[in-house]
């Protein structure tokens, strides 16, 4: 996807050099439409330049701060040399993404889309989200919740989400908790069974969530829990303690909930 407006002073942009001049060099913006650049020769590297093929070659993709404006001049002042290695590096992989997320436009909407819905579907995702990618990604881990608050139709929403889930690698973290649960009753075999269900959410865990529940060694258990990020991780492996003490507790069974391993045996 490409803007169609001007990009702003201090902005880093994408850019592929298309023309070397010895006063400086033309970058054509990847980002946006139609919209052409220059680095004068003393924004190109710092220091005296004695050759500024020396320093860049046509054809090549840079990342560059943008200086100044002036849209009435059509003008847009670039510097290569204000860009350091870890901005580079960081805008070129959003860039990338960026590309991704419009190929998964294509993938949800077909490539004959009309311009106009392109442009309202994108629209929304860039306000709510400041970007394609990361729209397609929060669609990816919350669903259509992601979008309940954007103007787009169910349809959209749907088209989106299944894109997203289907082609976006989530991140992950994973956090692990331990439980012991002991019941002294003649039916505390069923009754620890039943808390460990209970531990699993009976069914009733979110998408985004993967939690799991396994045997360590009496009277303990280890909850895993595989979520997008460590709030939601934390808050569920909580919440399976919680209901797996709750469950034992109500049958006069005794449970807590430890974050280190309390058994030798594995």
């Amino acid at each position: 996807m490409k803007y169609s407006g001007w990009p702003e002073p201090g902005e880093l942009v994408v850019g592929k050099i298309d023309e070397i001049e010895d006063f400086g060099v033309f970058v054509d913006l990847s980002e946006y439409e139609g919209k052409r650049g220059l680095i004068h020769v003393s924004e190109v590297a710092s220091g005296w330049i004695k050759n500024i093929r020396d320093h860049v070659n046509e054809g090549q993709t840079v990342v560059c701060k943008v200086l100044e404006v002036d849209e009435s001049a059509q003008q847009i002042d670039l510097s290569l040399k204000d860009v350091n290695d870890h901005q580079h590096s960081e805008k070129i992989q959003e860039w990338k993404n960026e590309q991704k997320a419009d190929n998964w436009m294509e993938l949800a909407f077909g490539e004959d889309v009309d311009d106009d819905k392109y442009a309202h579907v994108a629209n929304e995702m860039l306000a709510e989200f400041g970007g394609l990618y990361s729209g397609f990604e929060q669609a990816a881990i919350h669903g259509p919740e992601a979008l309940e608050d954007s103007d787009l139709t169910d349809e959209e929403v749907e088209r989106i989400v299944d894109t997203a889930r289907e082609n976006v690698s989530v991140p992950y973290v994973k956090v692990t908790g331990y439980v012991d649960l002991e019941s002294s009753a003649e039916s505390g075999v069923d009754d620890i069974k039943e808390a460990l269900q209970a531990a699993e959410g009976n069914g009733d865990i979110p998408e985004e969530v993967e939690l799991e529940v396994t045997y360590v060694g009496a009277p303990e258990y280890r909850i895993r829990v595989k979520a997008p990020n460590y709030k939601t991780a934390e808050s569920q492996l909580e919440e399976s303690a919680a209901r797996a003490r709750s469950a034992i507790e109500s049958v006069g069974g005794t449970g807590s909930f430890h974050r280190e391993r309390q058994t030798e045996d594995e």
